[in-house]
C-alpha cells in the first residue's frame, strides 16, 4: 500500500509546470531522477509484493522442501534488497526536498511530503 501511495504521489502531482511555460519538470528540486526514482521504486515493489502474494497462496501445494527453501530465501533477500532501496529513496527525496526553493513549488508540495513520509514508512514495512 505504501509503494502506491508513493507511487500515485509521484505521478499525480510530482510534475509541475510554471504559468509561463508548458514544460513540466519534477518538485523535487527540478531534478526528474528523484521522480523518476520514487515511481520506478513504487512501481517495482507494488509488483513484487503481487507476485511474492501469489507465491505465499502457492506455497502450501509446493512438496520440494528445496524448491520452498529457495522461495523463502528470494523472499527474504528481495526484502532486503528493497528495505535498503527504501532507504536511498528516503534519502535522496529529503535531500532533494530540502534544496527545492519554495516560491518554485505552486501545486504539488504536498504530494511530495507524502511520498517522503510513505518511503519513510516503506522501509519498515519491507
Amino acid at each position: 500500500v505504501f509503494a502506491l501511495i508513493v507511487f500515485a504521489c509521484l505521478v499525480g502531482e510530482g510534475y509541475t509546470n510554471v504559468p509561463a511555460s508548458p514544460e513540466l519538470f519534477c518538485v523535487f528540486n527540478h531534478n526528474e531522477d528523484a521522480c523518476r526514482y520514487g515511481i520506478g521504486i513504487g512501481v517495482l515493489a507494488f509488483l513484487a509484493c503481487v507476485f511474492f502474494f501469489m507465491v505465499d497462496i502457492y506455497f502450501p501445494q509446493i512438496s520440494n522442501t528445496t524448491d520452498r527453501k529457495y522461495l523463502v530465501l528470494a523472499d527474504l533477500g528481495f526484502s532486503g534488497l528493497w528495505t535498503f532501496l527504501w532507504f536511498i529513496g528516503f534519502c535522496f527525496l529529503t535531500n532533494q526536498w530540502t534544496w527545492t526553493q519554495a516560491e518554485e513549488v505552486h501545486v504539488g508540495a504536498d504530494s511530495a511530503r507524502a511520498a517522503i513520509t510513505f518511503s519513510f514508512f516503506s522501509i519498515f514495512s519491507w
